[in-house]
């Protein structure tokens, strides 16, 4: 969101799934700037990073960042509303700009950009856990909250998700999958030495509300949005003979044929989005496939074949980051289906626990907020009282299932790679629509 003077938006904001600056990316992470940016920041550079977009806005549309005084995302827009304070927190900043080893900006990083000129609209950073501002006396008019109450500039929505799903325990090696609209897979590193970078440049390196301490990243763009594309693709068929389902409805009447079934024995990659995926692979040609159909197969196979891909790919992303964590904490609307909870279990080959807090997202803020104002000494004493009465009993992986998917794995990975040169020849014969100013 690019802000003038007056805190007004000068252009349309710009998403995440914005892919835009594709081309360009591709360019800076094939030369020695796409290895420097990743070295210094441990984030892969992708088209959904602010840094990105400001450089594709750079070349193709000057003008509007003439007209910015700073450039905030969403967040940093409603607490300079709040707080008239223009700022932004740790985690977004060096997710983009800065060094994950001195918690702040890199002039190196931006000047790899070709943003040095531009400077002035990267924001300064609060860190709420050491840092607060105070609700001013418009914003509480317009509010109806009191003058003066703290207000907390929560991290980004991954790091204070996985915070609120329990991926803080000093106690084990431990893991976070958010099973959501996106497939989120968060290892949780103890210093800035146990940062591990891979050699596709992929995956992020966030602060932690906890100086000194990460959240290793890889992410898939879609995870249950490839449940919803099959099961819209069946409702489209039941309707056009008089039936109509909600996709509830639908995945209810499959469960237990999707439950008793056996390992489908059927490579599913789910990569459903126009934007292709970015990890542990960055490729914005990435497309969904099913592999090894045969006439036997059913709906319900397909189906857990979807739910297998998903798994599959969350290993595939923890195997970027080094050892699979010996527990994962799940969270996200899909890791309340126990068929999916199972199988993602056997695929990782690891303990995996579901936090039952509906807004881990939520609470992983207030407890940012909770520390920094200081209800409580330390993070683990908030994670105490937050976090462990809301998690459920260890589910263990089924020995035999871990069998069959480590059997199966390899052919999920030599299928994705054998798919790229694919990928790029589709691609080719897809026309993308102009850029919008």
């Amino acid at each position: 969101m690019l802000i003038d003077s007056a805190g007004e938006p000068v252009a349309p904001a710009w998403l995440w799934l914005d892919a835009r600056a594709s081309s360009l990316v591709e360019e800076m992470r094939a030369s020695e700037l796409g290895r420097n940016h990743y070295a210094v920041t441990g984030c892969g550079l992708a088209a959904c990073q602010q840094g990105a977009q400001l450089a594709w806005m750079q070349q193709h549309t000057p003008e509007v960042l003439e007209r910015a005084t700073n450039a905030f995302h969403c967040k940093d827009w409603l607490y300079f509303k709040l707080t008239g304070v223009r700022a932004t927190d740790p985690s977004e900043a060096l997710f983009t700009f800065g060094d994950y080893r001195t918690r702040d900006y890199s002039d190196d990083v931006i000047h790899g950009l070709g943003l040095t000129n531009r400077r002035g609209l990267i924001v300064p950073i609060v860190d709420r856990t050491l840092q607060q501002h105070v609700l001013t006396q418009g914003a509480a008019s317009a509010t109806g909250l009191l003058p003066g109450t703290p207000i907390a500039l929560g991290f980004v929505d991954i790091v204070c998700t996985a915070l609120g799903s329990g991926l803080y325990d000093p106690s084990i090696s431990s893991g976070c999958t958010i099973i959501g609209s996106t497939g989120m897979h968060i290892r949780m590193v103890g210093n800035a030495s146990g940062v591990i970078r891979n050699d596709r440049m992929t995956g992020y390196t966030m602060a932690w509300p906890i100086v000194g301490q990460f959240a290793q990243v890889q992410s898939n763009m879609a995870s249950t949005l490839n449940i919803d594309w099959l099961l819209d693709m069946m409702r489209g068929a039941v309707r056009n003979g008089g039936v109509e389902l909600s996709r509830e409805e639908l995945l209810r009447s499959q469960q237990d044929r999707i439950a008793k079934s056996a390992p489908a024995q059927l490579i599913y990659h789910p990569y459903i989005l126009e934007a292709g995926e970015r990890g542990p692979i960055l490729d914005s040609a990435a497309r969904a496939s099913f592999i090894g159909l045969d006439e036997y197969h059913t709906y319900a196979d397909m189906m857990r074949a979807v739910l297998e891909g998903i798994a599959y790919s969350a290993r595939d992303c923890y195997a970027a980051m080094g050892p699979t964590p010996s527990e994962v904490r799940l969270s996200g609307g899909a890791s309340r289906n126990p068929t999916l909870r199972r199988i993602m279990a056997a695929v990782l080959g690891a303990n995996v626990r579901t936090i039952t807090r509906m807004e881990a997202g939520a609470a992983g803020a207030a407890m940012i907020g909770a520390v920094g104002a200081g209800h409580y000494r330390t993070m683990a004493d908030c994670a105490a009282d937050w976090v462990v009465p809301f998690l459920d009993p260890v589910e263990q992986a089924d020995p035999d299932l871990v069998v069959t998917y480590n059997s199966m794995f390899p052919a999920y990975l030599s299928s994705r790679q054998a798919l790229t040169p694919i990928w790029r020849q589709l691609a080719s014969g897809r026309s993308r629509a102009p850029p919008v100013s």
